[in-house]
């Protein structure tokens, strides 16, 4: 299979060959294998790589934009919206401590020739939450910051709503954030 190599000039794909990467596959990797953890600005994705380290929606966020920079074709950015529990994401004990089967969770990923590809981390993998989707929309990388916060507030109040929950969603939403800092250690 031929590698796609990189075409553009721009700032991040510049910064991308300074470490040596000079091809989509081995971002792809290299992208995957970086730490998981937040970046200090959620809209600078240059910071994936400035930092050494990102969440789901930085990581994809930034390889959907090198992909759109070098016109890579076929590369989607996704917002998945799936049942997140403590089997398929590793949360520790955090939901059941709490009497809680599943939160939703919105997850980013790509979709490369309609291929999920999920490179949050060197142990992800789709398949373990692929059963658990409730919903998934395609996004832009400027949208992995507030859009994405408001796209997953809003499901998940519609959600709380909807389910004989006895929590509220300021509650519920302070025992995701215990899983997501779980998830950053």
């Amino acid at each position: 299979m031929t590698k796609i190599v990189f075409t553009s000039s721009d700032t991040l794909t510049q910064q991308i060959q300074n470490l040596g990467i000079d091809t989509w596959e081995d971002l792809l990797i290299y992208v995957k294998n970086i730490p998981y953890g937040r970046n200090t600005n959620r809209n600078d994705l240059s910071l994936v790589l400035k930092e050494n380290k990102g969440t789901c929606s930085s990581k994809h966020a930034f390889l959907k934009e090198v992909a759109n920079q070098n016109s890579i074709p076929n590369v989607k950015l996704i917002i998945g919206i799936y049942k997140m529990n403590e089997t398929n994401t590793k949360i520790g004990k955090i939901l059941t401590d709490n009497n809680i089967d599943f939160i939703p969770e919105a997850h980013c990923y790509l979709k490369i020739n309609n291929i999920r590809i999920d490179c949050t981390t060197p142990k992800s993998n789709f398949a373990k939450i692929e059963k658990d989707l409730l919903e998934e929309i395609e996004i832009e990388p400027f949208q992995v910051g507030k859009f994405k916060i408001e796209y997953h507030q809003n499901f998940f109040k519609k959600w709380l709503s909807n389910s004989n929950a006895t929590s509220t969603f300021d509650q519920l939403w302070a025992i995701r954030e215990q899983c997501i800092v779980f998830l950053s250690q």
